[in-house]
């Protein structure tokens, strides 16, 4: 086994398991960490584990970036498509806002998968309603480490995010951030709030998302 060369929270087995996830990625992925690790060990965390992973899949880079000002949360780990070093990234609007944990190092896992494969894992049905969205949808996920179901869901917002660009997915660590956990008044989670206005919670299909993303449209209008 290869010893990681950075602190960071794999344990062990799960750093031994991650090749069978990781090696074959079909496309670069490029991890961006918005942060400053002069003042938060959350971020200098977030930009361990995104090069820890980058020094050992050559298929993923990594990068760190100032804070910026339109980002309410720290740290923030952005999964973008790699277009080479010295071309820009492919954003496809698939954020972790906090750094991953227990259970959501999955979803961190399944957000690299989703924009290396191209959400090919959404069923047709829904990658043609999606293709139907003509207005914005923000989907905010919130879980914790503890959150079990989180990936389940982490799995869908993401895909639907690199399907369609006018879908953007936010995973929020709410053990991390417990004022947005307060703003949302979450009881439960895996909770998603879409645009802010449409709640779901618990583990839901694909269809019932979308019908509560078309719901939080209509109501935007």
């Amino acid at each position: 086994m290869t010893e990681p060369p950075y602190n960071h929270p794999f344990d062990a087995e799960t750093w031994e398991a991650l090749p069978q996830f990781l090696d074959n990625l079909p496309e670069p992925v490029r991890l961006i960490v918005w942060g400053d690790a002069t003042i938060s060990q959350n971020d200098r965390a977030a930009a361990a584990l995104c090069q820890a992973l980058a020094e050992r899949f050559p298929a993923i880079s990594s990068q760190m970036l100032p804070r910026r000002v339109n980002f309410p949360y720290y740290p923030v780990i952005g999964i973008m498509g790699d277009n080479g070093p010295d071309a820009e990234w492919t954003d496809f609007g698939a954020r972790i806002i906090g750094t991953p944990h227990g259970y959501q190092m999955t979803s961190f896992i399944t957000a690299v998968q989703a924009v290396s494969f191209r959400g090919i894992t959404l069923e047709a049905a829904t990658r043609i309603q999606l293709s139907r969205l003509k207005k914005d949808a923000r989907l905010e996920l919130l879980s914790s480490a503890a959150d079990e179901n989180g990936p389940i869901m982490a799995q869908m917002v993401f895909n639907m995010a690199v399907v369609n660009p006018r879908v953007r997915s936010f995973l929020i660590m709410s053990d991390q951030f417990p004022e947005a956990v307060l703003r949302y008044s979450v009881n439960y989670v895996p909770h998603v709030v879409v645009n802010g206005r449409v709640h779901l919670e618990g583990v839901t299909g694909e269809e019932v998302l979308l019908k509560h993303m078309a719901q939080a449209v209509k109501k935007a209008d």
